[in-house]
């Protein structure tokens, strides 16, 4: 039986930071990070670029480089050669195959059979809807690398209501991301540097990469609420990732997964004995950790699932009193804000 979560605080309006860090005059690995110890509970404050200090050699550091696709883009309804809607705004959520993707439509006059033209050289196929679900499928008749840029050429970035300036798409990128297909940035690994990365495999501190591409967490509408378990993303771990974490498994070493991603994926992996497929994997307060040691993330609002997740590591009191800790410092929410490491 999955627990009752009851992780609340409130974080004032000021503390969701709404600019990159970039632009607030701080490079990406000098914002604010805090450390939260497992066994004790405790949380010390630092910053990022300090993040070696905090780990030991032989430890391993697994970073989600999928990359971000901007995933919202504006398209005129036509159905029979006429315009029903000229302006409807589509939010891509899943990628369900070549040319098949889960959206959001945010139109009430879309019908089964719709075309969604969306430009000269880019047009979809509403599929059957179901008015009983947020997202409904479209079909395109492009595919592959060529559906991929003319969405680039189209799209803008999921943004939320507390980012108020359309920020370029490479704000939503981390440096090392290279494989695209996340609608939303997995903004946990930010604030790593390439200056960081270096640091930290001189020290002897391995670092390996997987893919997990993110899906559409809001849909626009309170009435759309989707239960963790209904969260369907993607993921693939190279060999030689798996092979970097059962060494350091088996040398004592630490696996601290940067993300909620990247604990997903290698959680998933290790129980059904799968590099590749999709994970709904809901990870709480009792879950078991079998694969990752420790996490680096950001900070999340109040009540969202990926505090149940925190719990899985840290007890949800020291949890709760950390976060509240953290407000009193000025720490900064969501993507471009502050770190937290709970090793």
């Amino acid at each position: 039986m999955i627990p009752e979560q009851h992780i609340n605080f409130h974080v004032p309006q000021e503390l969701n930071a709404s600019v990159p860090p970039e632009r607030r005059g701080v490079k990406r690995d000098h914002v604010k990070m805090m450390v939260l110890d497992r066994k004790t509970g405790k949380n010390t404050h630092d910053q990022f670029y300090n993040l070696d200090q905090h780990l030991n050699p032989g430890d391993l550091i697994v970073l989600n480089n999928s990359r971000t696709i901007p995933a919202v883009l504006s398209a005129s309804l036509k159905r029979s050669f006429l315009t029903v809607d000229p302006k409807v705004e589509i939010r891509l959520a899943h990628r369900k195959g070549d040319n098949i993707w889960d959206v959001l439509i945010v139109s009430e006059k879309a019908k089964t059979g719709d075309i969604l033209y969306f430009s000269d050289y880019l047009q979809a196929v509403i599929m059957p809807i179901d008015i009983n679900k947020p997202l409904q499928t479209i079909v395109f008749p492009q595919n592959g690398h060529e559906l991929l840029n003319s969405i680039y050429k189209l799209g803008e970035p999921v943004r939320y209501e507390y980012i108020h300036t359309p920020w370029n798409l490479d704000y939503y990128q981390t440096v090392y991301a290279s494989y695209p297909g996340s609608i939303e940035m997995p903004s946990a690994g930010r604030a790593f540097t390439w200056e960081l990365l270096f640091k930290l495999q001189k020290k002897g501190i391995r670092i390996a990469y997987l893919q997990l591409h993110t899906g559409l967490s809001y849909f626009l509408d309170d009435k759309w609420t989707m239960n963790p378990s209904e969260n369907q993303e993607e993921y693939e771990i190279p060999e030689s990732t798996m092979q970097s974490f059962l060494q350091t498994k088996a040398e004592g070493g630490r696996v601290i997964a940067v993300g909620t991603t990247v604990v997903r994926a290698l959680e998933t992996a290790v129980f059904n004995q799968n590099l590749k497929g999709w994970t709904n994997l809901y990870i709480h307060s009792d879950y078991k950790l079998k694969a990752a040691d420790g996490i680096i993330t950001g900070l999340h609002e109040p009540e969202a699932s990926h505090l149940d997740m925190l719990s899985a590591f840290v007890n949800p009191r020291c949890l709760i009193r950390s976060y509240k800790d953290a407000i009193l410092k000025n720490y900064l929410w969501h993507e471009f804000g502050d770190m937290n490491l709970i090793i």
